[in-house]
């Protein structure tokens, strides 16, 4: 698959597909979207919120989630503020997400499956990384989106002034409904 990716790269760029796409790292709306990394949401997402390439800094992951204050998730939306000028964070979970109801105990008999050992599990525990809390997803979409919106609007690195509000998009028709 990465070759034939890599073919279709050439032909992009020998034909100028690029330049429809020429903008620079500021973000047009001075937004921040934090969503999850769901496929659905690929072109579904930008289309149902009206953006286009250069309107707003996507932050995408499993869940669309802040699992701790200071993880990547996080870290992006603190360097969107102070980097790149945005005044607005939307966190947009969906309909009929996979890390709903994600657990750990999953994750470890899959890991066990494909070769990770038991020792290295442990040694990744013994170095102080709750694989439980990492690796564990959500019971209820509406609670996990306030939870996130909350760990956002009261980090101690993230100024007041800064808009922060919480969605959730159906993955099928792109229907927004904000979570309060």
């Amino acid at each position: 698959m990465i070759d034939e990716i890599l073919l279709h790269n050439k032909r992009f760029v020998d034909e100028k597909g690029y330049e429809k796409y020429l903008t620079d790292k500021y973000p047009d709306k001075k937004l921040a979207v934090l969503s999850c990394m769901d496929t659905r949401l690929t072109e579904l997402l930008p289309a149902a919120l009206g953006l286009k390439n250069g309107d707003a800094k996507i932050v995408k992951n499993a869940g669309g989630l802040v699992i701790s204050a200071f993880d990547s998730a996080m870290r992006s939306l603190i360097v969107a503020v102070y980097e790149l000028g945005v005044e607005e964070i939307m966190v947009v979970a969906h309909s009929h997400c996979g890390a709903c109801h994600m657990s750990y105990s999953h994750f470890h008999d899959e890991m066990l499956r494909r070769g990770v050992t038991d020792d290295t599990l442990q040694t990744i525990r013994k170095c102080g990384i709750d694989l439980d809390h990492w690796l564990e997803g959500f019971r209820d979409t509406p609670e996990s989106v306030r939870r996130t919106v909350e760990t956002i609007r009261t980090h101690p690195l993230m100024p007041r002034d800064i808009t922060v509000r919480g969605f959730i998009i159906d993955s099928e028709t792109g229907a927004l409904d904000e979570i309060v």
